[in-house]
């Protein structure tokens, strides 16, 4: 970042609304979803698809969006595409047939991955000028947007609105907000490098940029896993009535949210390396605990642990991914962010599939394992 670009706090609020405006759109997708499937008269397996364009659009723009920020700015990306994301949210409700759900879900994914990208390269270059941990605070005001999103969507629309006029409050609310703060968001070029060469669009990632990129997808594959089964666990498995066992994933939601907004000071205390390696076994641990004890309490403690210890990894990563010298700074964060969301996306049917093979309880342990290969490998991964 250019020294003639303080950074303070402005920065770093302008940081913090990014990742709440970011966390809100994403979230305001899912209550539309039944609304959708309704006006669409589309069966499970079309939904399924058309919800895959939204993963796919993420995957298509997360790569390329790093040298675009080197070239462009913080600023100039961020808010091009919270705007374009924010369009394409009051355009879900009103997306006519399918071909038009699945353009609209495309652009909207690519926004999203885009924004995601972005915001998390302006997060590494505030934290490192603070010189403090900074990071599980802006993700953790990216968690609290998600659950506010879904939460205020599903408010208005039980008020009467309907999912058109719903999206409209909500996106006004979305555009003030980036309003306010897109002025103090990183204007210049943030690219270290002093070649004056311009980074390639995409390049593989190699080196330690390969390792944290690997761990990510475990991590996010930990997440995927208690987003999407359990409560297919805790009602298939653990007799839970289906109305109950969406607790397991509110159990996990509000731990990771919690140990978000206090990781900072853990990482600040402990350092990155022993945040990812306790988090790791905690995590396993509360995986473990789900297959292991056929007690319904025990199923909720231990979706309970997931979230406590998978809260700071990602965060941590995301910094590692900012610190290392084996790639540019935006090629790393953006290829680190794409193989996290790529377990995000392809794990939870990758579980599916084992557990049709064998069962959730086999799924969940292998997810286990993948956690506690993580927590060995955290001092390589964290260390310079």
């Amino acid at each position: 970042m250019s020294a003639t670009h303080p950074i303070g706090t402005a920065q770093y609020l302008s940081t913090r609304f990014a990742f709440l405006i970011t966390g809100l759109a994403m979230s305001a997708w899912a209550p539309l979803i039944p609304f959708v499937k309704a006006r669409l008269a589309i069966g499970e397996s079309t939904l399924g698809l058309l919800i895959l364009c939204f993963g796919v659009g993420s995957l298509l723009a997360m790569p390329v969006t790093g040298p675009l920020v080197n070239r462009y700015g913080c600023r100039r990306v961020i808010t091009t595409t919270l705007l374009l994301m924010c369009v394409s949210l009051v355009c879900l409700a009103i997306s006519p047939g399918i071909p038009g759900m699945a353009i609209n879900l495309l652009i909207f994914g690519m926004m999203l991955g885009a924004t995601d990208v972005a915001m998390n390269m302006q997060a590494v270059v505030v934290e490192k000028a603070s010189g403090r941990a900074m990071m599980s605070g802006f993700h953790g005001f990216y968690s609290l947007g998600g659950i506010f999103g879904a939460v205020v969507m599903s408010a208005l629309m039980w008020l009467g609105l309907s999912p058109f006029h719903a999206l409209l409050c909500l996106t006004a609310v979305l555009l003030l907000m980036l309003a306010y703060s897109a002025k103090d968001l990183l204007p210049k070029n943030i690219n270290e490098s002093t070649s004056g060469e311009r980074e390639p669009f995409f390049v593989l990632p190699r080196g330690k940029v390969l390792l944290i990129g690997s761990l990510c997808f475990v991590a996010f594959l930990a997440e995927g896993a208690v987003l999407d089964w359990s409560a297919v666990f805790l009602n298939t498995l653990r007799g839970i009535d289906p109305v109950y066992a969406g607790l397991g994933f509110a159990c996990f939601s509000v731990a990771m949210t919690i140990g978000r907004f206090t990781g900072d000071k853990i990482v600040n205390a402990l350092g990155g390396t022993r945040v990812v390696f306790w988090g790791g076994l905690c995590a396993a641990s509360g995986f473990l605990l789900v297959v292991l004890t056929p007690f319904t309490p025990t199923a909720f403690i231990g979706f309970t642990l997931v979230g406590v210890g998978a809260s700071n990894i990602v965060p941590v990563l995301f910094t590692a991914a900012g610190n290392q010298t084996s790639m540019p700074m935006g090629l790393a964060i953006a290829a680190v962010v794409s193989m996290g969301y790529a377990g995000l996306l392809a794990g939870p049917a990758v579980i599916g599939f084992i557990a049709e093979l064998s069962s959730l309880n086999v799924s969940f342990g292998i997810v286990a394992l993948g956690l506690l290969a993580l927590a060995m490998s955290a001092k390589k991964a964290t260390h310079k």
